[in-house]
């Protein structure tokens, strides 16, 4: 090999393929440089082989380059070898055929191609044209201006194009093919490119999972401006089927086509959606801009128009972003129509308008139908009064009545014009004010007074499926605060159950959304009819008054952590055999005084002076107390008249879950769940 200057090796190509021509010279020539650069294109490690075909006309040339680097293709540092037959026909073209092979271009492209180039100096135009197996890659460009290249791309894998991509994008292409015709010009600080592609079955990702599509078909336009500094990119496109991934936004995209059109800047890793439209017929219609941080987070939402038909638009946009808020499933029909601003800062405003929505969480906990009216919130600017009310609404399996609220926002806070009530099992939940703060993240978020007044427990005990018995629930709550992440209770609530009274009060709940929230108060128990209360748990019978509590109550997760509990019927009364079976087993004791199996089984009540039981749970211990200390435990019955009845406990500890077990085996699993 004859190595020469960088700057004379096409020269020495040109003048040897000449002279082949010209004087019909039969030798060979071995050439090669350190570095070989053209624009839109710089070889270094060049080799080139060229040498007269024998009893043919034309040259065989061999090119090869350790490292080559394409602007226009993203590539950089690739291997090339290029082998072929050069030939010129009777009206002075040069062709080119051969094959060609790159090593270490993204996405494994054009490893074993066949490739054909084309020059026509009177037409000054040079026609490449490669193709593997079904996938042709045809450009077309000036011989005097290399910069500018017309593309064609047909059944073109779409990671083949990683390298191009990389040069407006940090994500990368998965699956997939594509077409395209496109204009490409190579800038001294980038490159700018526009024209018409179509996708089948593409997938991408991006490096931190924010943004991702997956199986997307479709055609449309596309312009590309790529500087130094930032990349403008221009989309309008007709989406057909796959799945896309934006943020906290997921698209299931149908069948038919989708309008999808938008101006994007992605700089510094930062991409920001401006002039953003998407129109799916018969689901979505929208129209606003996102941008999205370097992380890939959302950082601004804003949606200057949306119309939703469900329950398309939910199940083909709206699922990813209720899971996001812990909402797995959700049964919807209806239209809702609005806008939604949300910024560097936070909620910024929101809109809706419906009639007639209906809308159910899959887990039961929340409905509501006939959802009708507006409401209208902003954070800085005051809006007109508007009204929203419904037909039915359900919480927690709980049915509430219609009800009609008149809403207006000032100064950053939703509130409350005048009261409403809602009925609710006979009775009736009254809201006497309510002001809330959406853009809140801590301190007073929301804040409302409410009274309830005569709801029926026994249609409260059927709604939860649980044993019905009678009485009512009434109480005042003053003032509801949702302060920071916790939700407090002034006042409290008074249930007139079993002749007798139930208060609940001093309650919190902390984290209330997560998946974990924490619920602390105090219970009090106030002369329930015991007989009443065993009747319905089927426990056995008891007579007399019970009085009693459950202090500093602490559930996680709905479930106990902590509390002291204590429970005392001190009148005296009657307690039947099961009763006191019961008993004996919940406090791991036994029957005291002498008293065999045998002679229980000869009468069918006692009389009794006290009862008394006491756990105080801390984990999943329990330790155990009555009235009093006995020998080797502690008293729970003290018996009267004849014969004399003590129960005694022994276990002064239990674990939590096994006193749960005694429980549901002493009530036969027929009242409330006790977790």
């Amino acid at each position: 090999m004859l190595p020469v200057s960088t700057r004379t090796f096409a020269l020495f190509l040109a003048a040897w393929i000449a002279l082949t021509w010209a004087d019909g010279a039969r030798a060979g020539l071995s050439v090669g440089a350190d570095s070989v650069a053209v624009p839109g294109l710089s070889m270094t490690g060049v080799e080139a082989d060229i040498a007269p075909v024998s009893g043919g006309t034309g040259v065989t040339l061999a090119l090869t380059a350790q490292k080559a680097d394409i602007a226009a293709m993203g590539w950089r540092k690739i291997g090339l070898d290029l082998a072929g037959r050069l030939d010129r026909d009777e009206l002075g073209r040069w062709n080119f055929d051969g094959d060609l092979r790159l090593r270490g271009a993204a996405g494994g492209a054009w490893t074993r191609a066949t490739v054909h180039m084309a020059a026509d100096e009177s037409a000054n135009t040079l026609e490449v044209s490669i193709r593997q197996d079904s996938s042709l890659a045809q450009v077309a460009l000036p011989m005097d201006q290399t910069s500018h290249a017309q593309i064609t791309l047909k059944n073109l894998p779409a990671g083949w194009l990683q390298g191009l991509l990389s040069t407006v994008w940090s994500g990368r292409t998965t699956t997939g093919r594509v077409n395209a015709d496109l204009a490409l010009d190579v800038l001294d600080g980038g490159l700018q490119a526009g024209g018409q592609f179509a996708l089948d079955g593409v997938g991408f990702d991006s490096p931190g999972g924010k943004l991702a599509g997956e199986k997307l078909s479709g055609s449309g336009r596309l312009g590309v401006d790529n500087q130094a500094d930032a990349t403008v990119i221009d989309l309008d496109a007709a989406l057909r089927g796959g799945a896309l991934l934006l943020g906290p936004l997921y698209a299931d995209l149908p069948g038919h086509a989708v309008q999808l059109s938008l101006s994007a800047r992605s700089q510094k890793g930062a991409l920001a959606v401006r002039k953003l439209r998407l129109t799916d017929p018969d689901a979505l219609q929208l129209e606003g801009e996102v941008d999205f941080a370097a992380t890939g987070d959302l950082s601004v939402l804003r949606l200057d128009r949306f119309n939703a038909r469900f329950p398309a638009a939910y199940t083909r946009y709206g699922k990813g972003l209720l899971r996001s808020m812990g909402v797995e499933s959700l049964d919807a029909d209806g239209d809702a129509s609005g806008h939604l601003a949300f910024g560097p800062k936070g909620l910024e405003s929101f809109a809706v308008q419906t009639v007639g929505l209906d809308l159910a969480r899959g887990d039961g906990q929340f409905g509501v139908q006939g959802l009708h009216g507006a409401i209208d919130w902003n954070v800085t600017d005051d809006r007109p009064a508007t009204k929203l009310g419904w037909r039915a609404l359900q919480v927690q399996r709980i049915p509430n009545g219609a009800a009609d609220a008149s809403l207006r926002s000032t100064g950053g806070t939703l509130a409350l014009q005048r009261p409403f009530a809602i009925p609710v099992l006979d009775g009736q939940l009254r809201v006497q004010s309510l002001a809330w703060k959406p853009a809140a993240t801590r301190g007073d978020r929301l804040q409302t007074s409410l009274a309830l007044t005569q709801v029926d427990m026994a249609a409260f005990c059927r709604a939860l499926g649980w044993p019905e018995f009678r009485g009512t629930v009434g109480g005042a709550v003053p003032s509801l605060r949702y302060v920071d992440d916790r939700v407090e209770l002034a006042g409290g609530l008074s249930l007139n159950v079993f002749d007798g009274f139930v208060d609940i009060t001093g309650m919190s709940l902390a984290q209330p959304f997560s998946a974990a929230p924490i619920l602390t108060g105090n219970i009090s128990l106030r002369k329930l009819d015991l007989a009443l209360m065993t009747s319905v748990f089927d426990f056995g019978s008891i007579t007399g008054r019970l009085d009693g509590g459950i202090d500093d109550l602490r559930l996680v997760g709905w479930k106990p952590a902590a509390f002291k509990a204590h429970l005392l019927a001190d009148s005296g009364g009657r307690i039947s055999q099961k009763a006191v079976n019961n008993l004996t087993s919940v406090g791991g004791g036994g029957i005291a005084g002498g008293l065999q199996g045998t002679v229980l089984k000869i009468f069918k009540t006692f009389g009794y002076k006290r009862i008394g039981l006491s756990c105080t749970l801390k984990g999943d211990l329990c330790s155990m107390g009555g009235l009093g200390a006995a020998k080797d435990g502690y008293t729970i019955v003290e018996g009267s008249g004849l014969p004399r009845l003590t129960v005694v406990g022994h276990q002064r500890e239990v674990d939590w879950p096994t006193l749960v077990r005694r429980l549901e085996a002493a009530t036969q699993g027929d009242g409330p769940t006790i977790h």
